[in-house]
């Protein structure tokens, strides 16, 4: 049994959640979504409380239960109060710069890297630290990550691309005798 698709969701005032048969599209103030959904789970709304049930008893049946019911929480707590990554650089020469819907970064490599800034997100790029904001929790971790992969931090002096709450290993250069 899944412990997270047991739990009741609540649904705050404002927000508009209506299932059909193969989605589920979450109106609030900061924004709408839709998500693509298997007719595996039934979900049933009653006085702003969401819950769901398995249609049937089977194994793939029981693993998207949880599932679904995290993607429709997170859904409703991105339409109310947006999700945000923070990310950091370092290292000489490195910057990056929003210019319209694209993201230009200069990471040392023989050429500028030049990124589509998906819709529905926000870019805010100051010196060290580039936000990324936007209701689509899965939209904003995949940019970020994309962002982060173009340069992972290295070890030894901790230059490159990381989370805010990214912690570097640091570890020891050569030794001279």
């Amino acid at each position: 049994m899944s412990r997270i698709g047991k739990q009741h969701l609540r649904v705050p005032a404002g927000v508009t959640v209506t299932f059909d048969a193969h989605a589920v599209r979450v109106k609030g103030p900061k924004g709408e979504l839709s998500r693509e959904l298997r007719d595996e789970i039934t979900f049933t709304q009653e006085n702003g409380v969401i819950t769901s049930e398995p249609r049937r008893n089977d194994k793939f049946s029981r693993s998207l239960w949880g599932t679904y019911m995290s993607h429709v929480q997170n859904m409703i707590q991105g339409v109310v109060t947006p999700f945000e990554k923070k990310l950091l650089v370092e290292g000489v020469g490195f910057k990056w710069e929003v210019k319209g819907t694209d993201l230009h970064l200069s990471l040392g490599f023989s050429h500028p890297v030049t990124m589509k800034i998906p819709t529905g997100l926000t870019v805010v790029a100051e010196k060290g630290a580039l936000t990324i904001t936007g209701s689509d929790k899965e939209a904003v971790g995949l940019f970020a990550n994309k962002v982060r992969s173009l340069k992972k931090p290295e070890p030894f002096k901790g230059k490159g691309i990381r989370y805010s709450t990214e912690t570097i290993r640091r570890k020891q250069g050569k030794k001279s005798a």
